[in-house]
């Protein structure tokens, strides 16, 4: 599902007048079973960045004249959104920013996502933790399992390339969400005594277990983990544990195999869900990350990404390496 790339959405929230519904002035709804009703479909899109640029030291907001000057600096950058992505050598390149999603719908611009540490920036790493960069351009040194999502160490065969190739994991779907170029799109569903977040991206659904449910064994690791959920007053809150260790534990450091995440999801108006992550891994950080990612509700359907209906991405890029072997094995021979 990709959608037009679309600044103007930076000002949608005062159609909406949320800037006069405080938030003590909003009750949330309720379920049937009298759970925070947090139904629905939600957009993750941003513009802020997850890391605080050091200008901005400990604030959390961008002032009025440093919004307006974001979104005149956007704007331009959208006008010639219809040039395509320049060629480079050795890959074809991407298609251009038409498809690209990446703006919030908030008036209230944050300096960054990531609120601890109080410097809006990941904590220092373990000494010694692994660091993988993965990418959209040429191949990167490294070994199997490929734990990044996007690129790839070879072309040997499947297991070369990144996880998000392989339909196994989607390149912002996490857990955690991390707003990305696109598909940035999320339902939740609720009962009685299970909450499901099915993400756009891949098409992955995380059914959570409401209430005194008992743990999986330690040992069963899975990609997405075993969450665990409960009520905490208007607050969805959601423990992830038994992560299989074969995907990084956030951005291009360590692995997830001591990963526990604890997400919550709150709304603060009638159209807006907060959620806050906060991620603690102590084989790969020195100390916990929190972040903030509004979410916005969306007059939508969520329409299923059949990654793996014929994935002509992926037999084109074994078949292609296959006949430059091809040529370059015809060329030597000459």
């Amino acid at each position: 599902m990709k959608k037009v790339f679309n600044f103007g959405l930076l000002a949608v929230t005062s159609s909406f007048c949320l800037a006069s519904l405080a938030a003590d002035e909003f009750t949330p709804p309720r379920t049937e079973w009298g759970q925070p009703d947090l139904q629905g479909v939600w957009n993750f899109s941003s513009n802020v960045p997850m890391e605080r640029p050091e200008r901005f030291g400990d604030r959390e907001f961008m002032t009025v004249e440093e919004v307006e000057e974001l979104r005149a600096r956007l704007a331009a950058r959208d006008a010639a959104s219809d040039q395509a992505v320049p060629q480079s050598e050795g890959g074809p390149g991407g298609y251009n920013d038409f498809w690209v999603e990446s703006a919030g719908i908030t008036d209230q611009i944050r300096t960054s996502h990531i609120v601890y540490p109080t410097n809006g920036r990941l904590p220092a790493r373990v000494e010694g933790v692994d660091i993988a960069f993965g990418g959209l351009g040429p191949d990167v040194p490294g070994d199997r399992p490929v734990r990044f999502v996007v690129g790839g160490i070879a072309k040997d065969g499947p297991e070369d390339r990144g996880l998000s190739e392989r339909c196994i994991v989607g390149f912002n779907s996490g857990p955690p969400f991390v707003p990305s170029l696109y598909n940035n799109n999320v339902q939740i569903f609720q009962n009685k005594n299970t909450a499901v977040i099915l993400t756009e991206m891949i098409h992955d659904a995380r059914v959570v277990q409401i209430g005194d449910r008992p743990p999986l064994d330690e040992n069963i690791g899975l990609w997405t983990g075993d969450s665990r959920g409960y009520y905490d007053g208007d607050t969805l809150v959601v423990e992830t544990r038994n992560f299989n260790g074969l995907t990084q534990s956030y951005s291009v450091f360590g692995d997830s195999g001591d990963k526990l995440l604890t997400e919550k999801f709150y709304r603060i108006n009638p159209y807006t869900v907060n959620y806050e992550w906060t991620l603690e891994d102590p084989s790969t950080f020195t100390d916990k990350i929190t972040a903030i990612v509004p979410m916005t509700k969306v007059g939508g359907q969520l329409y299923e990404y059949a990654c793996h209906e014929g994935n002509y991405g992926m037999q084109n890029i074994l078949r292609g390496e296959r006949i430059a072997e091809k040529m370059a094995e015809e060329s030597g021979a000459h």
